[in-house]
């Protein structure tokens, strides 16, 4: 059986046009699956991957619900309530916002701003890491320092050579000299 030249121009053109749509096809499916790839990254993986801390006031508006479960609490830690044992390592405050108070206890050592925020008096935010417990303190696992992100040096000229001083003696002693 011959065939002749126009059904075979037709047969390629026909053959042609289906590598042309099987291409585009593919190309389609090529993008939803990059976008359906994306969309899930970019929102369904979102909700596990933000770092959200919960307030005094919203953690104690939890009720029974708020016992055990762990989450961030953040606050500003209110001036005088910071009790730090340094031989135990104790470390116990409240955290405090317009409408609650939580009292928190952290074994182990704080940061040195902390304290030293502590010890002048000075309003400090905290963020901590732990479980409420039935008796309504706060067991923190990890404690964080909220900070200003200024440097201050030290005003006076006889302070700034005290920590000068400090500072070297600390790096020579490090260094085993």
């Amino acid at each position: 059986m011959a065939v002749g030249p126009a059904v075979l121009a037709a047969y390629v053109l026909q053959k042609a046009r289906g590598k042309i749509v099987n291409k585009k096809l593919t190309l389609a499916a090529g993008v939803i699956v990059v976008l359906a790839v994306f969309g899930y990254f970019a929102f369904g993986g979102l909700g596990r991957s933000l770092v959200y801390f919960w307030t005094p006031t919203e953690l104690l508006a939890e009720g029974d619900a708020a016992y055990g479960t762990s989450v961030r609490l953040g606050g500003m830690v209110e001036p005088g309530s910071v009790r730090w044992n340094a031989e135990t390592r104790e470390l116990r405050f409240r955290l405090v916002d317009e409408g609650g108070i939580v009292e928190v206890y952290n074994a182990g050592i704080p940061p040195q701003m902390f304290l030293e925020a502590s010890e002048r008096q000075e309003p400090i935010g905290a963020v901590v890491e732990g479980t409420l417990t039935r008796e309504g303190v706060f067991r923190a696992t990890n404690l964080m320092v909220k900070h200003s992100e200024e440097y201050r040096a030290p005003q006076h000229e006889q302070d700034r050579q005290e920590y000068y001083r400090e500072l070297f003696r600390e790096q020579g002693a490090n260094r085993g000299t």
